[in-house]
């Protein structure tokens, strides 16, 4: 969410897919893409025609753990696209579930893996555990 509203992304009215249901990120982005006045909907491996479900997307977030699963076929030119994903492909090279050589020419905008939500994660810990510690001391 914090990448979103520092890219200016507005959500409202927006249809959003969250592809991945666990309840460390599917469900959560769902609730706070809801909170946000998006319209969401959450795919997941039993999903049918999971392909068209994503291609109706204005917003993809994708945490479903599979290498390269994401392609340019299922995705709206124009579409926002975060890769939650941390896979490894076939060399062993670190990989998100979108193929962002081909997405990211079609998306308006598309986090990498490595380096995209990843440090993201990393500097909100960071910035959580200093609120934590300010709150406690005050």
């Amino acid at each position: 969410m914090t990448l979103l509203k520092e890219y200016n992304i507005e959500l409202k009215g927006l249809n959003a897919v969250v592809i991945g249901r666990s309840v460390d990120v599917g469900r959560p982005m769902a609730a706070l893409l809801l909170n946000a006045d998006a319209t969401v909907t959450v795919c997941h491996s039993k999903t049918k025609n999971l392909a068209a479900e994503v291609k109706r997307a204005d917003l993809i977030v994708s945490a479903i753990g599979r290498a390269h699963f994401i392609t340019k076929e299922m995705v709206t030119p124009g579409a926002v696209v975060i890769d939650v994903g941390i896979n490894q492909d076939e060399n062993g090279k670190l990989c998100g579930d979108v193929d962002f050589d081909e997405v990211s020419a079609i998306a308006s905008a598309i986090t990498p893996v490595p380096g995209g939500v990843g440090p993201m994660t990393i500097a909100t810990l960071m910035e959580n555990t200093f609120k934590a510690a300010k709150n406690h001391l005050c």
